[in-house]
C-alpha cells in the first residue's frame, strides 16, 4: 500500500511538472460604472475576479495567488498565470467573452513639421494649425511604449501652467533614478508583471525610465516642447519639437527590451483611460496580421483601443514595418487610426569615390570621417573572413567573422541584410581594424537606402551601384576608394514617397475597412532619445546623444498623435471619428513636384500604401464635412462580423444589443470605401456631417478601372452645423475586367472651398 501511494505521488509530481503554465487574460467586457467609480466598486470587481477563477481552481486563495492584474477601471477582466487546461475551462464560463494567451508584441521601430507646413524656416505660418490649437495647450497625450528619459529638454515645463484638474495620473517610480513628474511630463507608470513571468531577463528595473530610446523618441515626436539647436552628431541641426508642443504628456512603460506582453499592454491602456488621457499613441503591434475574425479580441491593442474609443479617446497606431508586401498591415481595427510611413524632403548623403574616378551617392550618419585626400584599399567581406567562417557568413559582417589581417586599414564591403543589424556590421568592421564600410544593397533591397549612426566612416549604396562597385573591384588587383563626410540636404524632390518598410493593405482580417488610414513622416526622424545607451544601442558604442534619428511606422504614428492632439485642442467638441475623418479627407496624394506620390520603387503608390494620403494638418482643422461614428457604430460593425448580442451587451456594459438585421460591414461610416468581393453590383451607404458653414456640396468621382460607379444624390445641401446627410455609392463590375485584383478610384464632395476626398478600392470577382 505504501509503495502504491509513493508511485501515485511521484506520478502526480511528474504531471505537475509537465503541465504548461502560461499568462492568460480573461476578458469579461466593460464595467457598468464609469471613470469616477469609488475604490469600493473597484474592490468588488477584484473580488468578483477572485471568485470566478476560484470556482475553477477550487479556492479563492489559489485564485489570488494566480491573478497578477485585475482590470477594474474600464476594462473588466483579469490576467492570471495558470495551466492551459484551466484557461480552457474558464473560457467556457458564461460570463467570459474570451480568454487570450499572452503574446509578445513588437516595437515598430525636426524637419517633418516644416515639411507639413506647420512652419516655414522656423516661422509659424498664419494658417498653421498650431495657431488655431494654441500648440495643443492642455491636451493630454499618453504614450504606451518603452518609457521616457525625463531629463530630455523636450520635457521641460518652462512657462507651462498648472496641470489640468481632470488629470488623475501620477509618477509612481520609487527606485533610484525614478522618473519625476513636472507640469509637462505629468504621468509615468510601468507595467511588467506579465513580462516578469514570460521573460524576466527583459526587465531591467521596476521603473518608467527608458533604457532603449524608443519611447522617448515617440513621446517627444507627439508632444515634445520646442528645443533649439537639437541634432544627432551635428546632423539635422535645428529646433526639435513635437506635433503638439504645449500638450501635457504621460509615459506608460509596457515594453521591455523591444517586446510588449499582452497583459501589461492592457494594464497600460486601462491606466491611461482612467487617468484622463485625450490621445493614446501606440507604436507597436503584432508581427503579422491576425489570422481570422475570431482572433480579433485575442489581441491587446484591439481590445484596449476599443475601450478607449468608447470613452471618447483617440487611439493612434503604427501600421507595422513588414512592407512592401501586401496584406501586412496590423493594428487594423476601425476604431483606431492606422499610420503608414512616408519620407520627408531631407537626406543625409555622402559620396563614395572609386579609384576609377566613378562617384556613387550613398547615405550615412557616421560621426567620424576619412582623410579626404586618401584613397583606401577595399576588400570584399566574402574574401576577408576568419578561417572557420564561410564566404556567405563573412559577407554579412557579423561580430567575429572578419579576419583582422585581411581587414586592417581597409574599406570593407558588406552585404546589407541577413540576421546582422546594419550598425552591428559597422562595429564588426571597426573591431577587426577596418577603416570604413560600404553597405551594399542586394536585388531585393533595390534602391532603398537609409542613414544609420555608424561607429566608423560608412555609406549605404543601391543595388545598381553595388553591381557597378563589384564590377570595378573585379577589374583591378588593387581596388581603392574614399567615403566623403555626410551632410544634411533639404528640399529633396519627389517627397514624400512611401517607405519600403511600411506595411501595406488590404487588411486580410477586415477587408471591408481600408488600412492604413493615413501616411505621415516616418523616415530619418529627429527626436529626443535616452542617454542610457548610444543611438546604435550597442553596448560597445560609448557615444551618447540627447537626440537621435530613427525610422519606422513607430515614428509616423506619433506625428498623427500630435496632429490629433492639435485637433482636440482646436475642436474639442469633435469625436475621435470626426478627427480621423478630418485628417483623411484633407490629405495630400501628390509630392512636392505636383506628381502623384510614389512608392519605394518609383512607381505610383496606391491607397493600400498611404491610405487617404499624406497628412496635411492645416487643412484638417477646417474640413467642411466629416464622416462621424459613435461607439454604437463600432458595436454594430462587430454584430455584422458575427459577434452575438450577448457579446455586445458585455462589451457595452449592457447598453447595446445587435439589431435584428445587421448592415453589411462595408456600410460602416468610414472616410474610405472598400468593396473587397464585388459580384455584379453593390451599393454602399455613407453619412456626412457638416462641421462648417451652411453650404451646398457637389459630388465628383473617378471610378476604379473596369468598374462602374454612381453616387446618389450628387448634391447635398447643409443649412446648419451638425446636420447630417446620407448618400449611396453603387459600384458595378464590368465582365471583361473581373479578376484583376484591387483597382482604385476616388470620391470628392466640394462646395468650392472645401474638398472632402475619399479613396475607393474595389476587388471585382464576378
Amino acid at each position: 500500500m505504501a509503495r502504491r501511494r509513493l508511485l501515485l505521488l511521484v506520478a502526480a509530481v511528474v504531471l505537475l511538472c509537465a503541465a504548461e503554465w502560461h499568462s492568460y487574460v480573461v476578458y469579461l467586457g466593460a464595467h457598468a460604472y464609469g471613470r469616477d467609480a469609488s475604490p469600493k466598486e473597484h474592490a468588488r470587481a477584484t473580488e468578483s475576479h477572485h471568485e470566478l477563477l476560484g470556482s475553477v481552481l477550487g479556492s479563492k486563495e489559489m485564485a489570488q495567488d494566480s491573478i497578477f492584474y485585475s482590470y477594474t477601471k474600464n476594462i473588466n477582466g483579469f490576467a492570471a498565470h495558470v495551466e492551459e487546461d484551466v484557461a480552457n475551462q474558464i473560457a467556457k464560463h458564461p460570463d467570459v467573452v474570451t480568454v487570450m494567451e499572452s503574446k509578445m508584441l513588437k516595437l515598430h521601430t525636426t524637419r517633418s513639421w516644416d515639411f507639413m507646413d506647420l512652419e516655414r524656416d522656423g516661422q509659424i505660418l498664419p494658417e498653421s494649425i498650431w495657431k488655431h490649437a494654441k500648440f495643443g495647450q492642455d491636451v493630454i497625450i499618453a504614450n504606451l511604449d518603452s518609457g521616457v528619459w525625463p531629463e530630455s529638454s523636450s520635457f521641460t515645463d518652462d512657462d507651462m501652467g498648472e496641470v489640468p484638474q481632470r488629470w488623475k495620473g501620477s509618477c509612481l517610480d520609487t527606485v533610484k533614478y525614478a522618473v519625476p513628474c513636472n507640469k509637462k511630463l505629468i504621468g509615468a507608470k510601468y507595467f511588467n508583471k506579465d513580462m516578469l513571468l514570460s521573460n524576466p531577463a527583459a526587465v531591467d528595473a521596476n521603473w518608467t525610465r527608458d533604457t532603449e530610446g524608443h519611447g522617448t523618441h515617440t513621446l517627444s515626436t507627439a508632444g515634445g516642447s520646442f528645443v533649439p539647436r537639437a541634432s544627432l552628431f551635428g546632423y539635422a541641426n535645428g529646433t526639435a519639437k513635437g506635433g503638439a508642443p504645449r500638450a501635457r504628456v504621460a509615459a506608460y512603460k509596457v515594453c521591455w527590451s523591444g517586446e510588449c506582453a499582452t497583459a501589461d499592454v492592457l494594464a497600460g491602456f486601462e491606466a491611461a483611460i482612467h487617468d484622463g488621457a485625450d490621445v493614446i499613441s501606440v507604436s507597436f503591434g503584432q508581427d503579422a496580421p491576425l489570422a481570422d475574425v475570431q482572433s480579433l479580441f485575442h489581441e491587446a491593442v484591439t481590445l484596449g483601443s476599443l475601450h478607449a474609443a468608447t470613452q471618447g479617446i483617440s487611439v493612434i497606431c503604427s501600421a507595422g514595418n513588414s512592407g512592401p508586401y501586401d496584406d501586412t498591415v496590423v493594428n487594423a481595427a476601425p476604431w483606431v487610426i492606422t499610420v503608414a510611413a512616408s519620407t520627408v524632403d531631407r537626406d543625409f548623403p555622402n559620396v563614395l569615390t572609386l579609384g576609377n574616378s566613378a562617384h556613387m551617392k550613398g547615405m550615412s550618419l557616421e560621426s567620424t570621417t576619412l582623410h579626404s585626400t586618401t584613397l583606401y584599399p577595399m576588400v570584399d567581406a566574402r574574401h576577408a573572413g576568419q578561417a572557420n567562417t564561410s564566404p556567405f557568413a563573412a559577407s554579412e559582417c557579423g561580430m567575429g567573422t572578419l579576419d583582422p589581417a585581411k581587414v586592417k586599414g581597409k574599406i570593407v564591403v558588406c552585404v546589407r541584410g541577413g540576421d546582422v543589424p546594419r550598425v552591428n556590421k559597422g562595429m564588426a568592421v571597426l573591431n577587426a581594424g577596418g577603416a570604413g564600410m560600404i553597405l551594399a544593397n542586394d536585388r531585393m533591397d533595390g534602391d532603398d537606402i537609409v542613414a544609420d549612426p555608424h561607429v566608423l566612416p560608412a555609406t549605404m549604396i543601391t543595388y545598381s551601384e553595388a553591381v557597378a562597385l563589384h564590377n570595378y573591384m573585379t577589374s583591378t588587383n588593387n581596388p581603392v576608394a574614399n567615403i566623403s563626410p555626410s551632410k544634411t540636404e533639404v528640399g529633396v524632390k519627389n517627397s514624400p514617397s512611401i517607405a519600403r518598410f511600411s506595411s501595406r493593405g488590404p487588411s486580410g482580417m477586415l477587408p471591408s475597412v481600408m488600412k492604413p488610414d493615413i501616411a505621415a513622416p516616418g523616415v530619418d526622424i529627429l527626436a529626443a532619445f535616452t542617454e542610457y545607451v548610444s543611438p546604435t544601442e550597442l553596448a560597445s558604442d560609448k557615444r551618447r546623444s540627447e537626440y537621435a534619428i530613427l525610422s519606422g511606422t513607430s515614428m509616423s504614428c506619433p506625428h498623427i498623435s500630435g496632429v490629433i492632439g492639435l485637433l482636440k485642442a482646436a475642436r474639442p467638441e469633435w469625436s475621435p471619428a470626426a478627427m480621423r475623418s478630418a485628417i483623411m479627407t484633407t490629405a495630400r496624394t501628390q509630392d512636392n513636384t505636383g506628381a502623384p506620390m510614389r512608392d519605394h520603387d518609383g512607381k505610383e503608390a496606391n491607397a493600400f500604401a498611404y491610405g487617404a494620403g499624406n497628412v496635411h494638418p492645416n487643412r484638417a482643422v477646417d474640413p467642411g464635412l466629416v464622416y462621424d461614428a459613435a461607439p454604437e457604430d463600432y458595436f454594430t460593425f462587430l454584430c455584422s462580423m458575427g459577434f452575438s448580442t450577448t457579446d455586445m451587451k458585455r462589451l457595452s456594459a449592457g447598453k447595446f444589443a445587435c439589431p435584428a438585421k445587421a448592415p453589411p460591414m462595408e456600410d460602416l461610416n468610414y472616410p474610405s470605401i472598400v468593396v473587397p468581393s464585388l459580384r455584379g453590383s453593390q451599393t454602399v451607404v455613407r453619412r456626412l456631417k457638416n462641421v462648417g458653414r451652411p453650404a451646398k456640396y457637389l459630388a465628383s468621382w473617378r471610378a476604379p478601372i473596369g468598374v462602374g460607379m454612381e453616387v446618389k444624390p450628387t448634391v447635398l445641401e447643409f443649412s446648419k452645423i451638425g446636420e447630417e446627410k446620407t448618400f449611396n455609392v453603387t459600384v458595378t463590375s464590368q465582365k471583361d475586367k473581373v479578376g484583376i485584383g484591387y483597382v482604385f478610384g476616388r470620391l470628392v464632395w466640394t462646395d468650392g472651398t472645401h474638398y472632402v476626398r475619399s479613396p475607393v478600392a474595389v476587388n471585382a470577382l464576378a
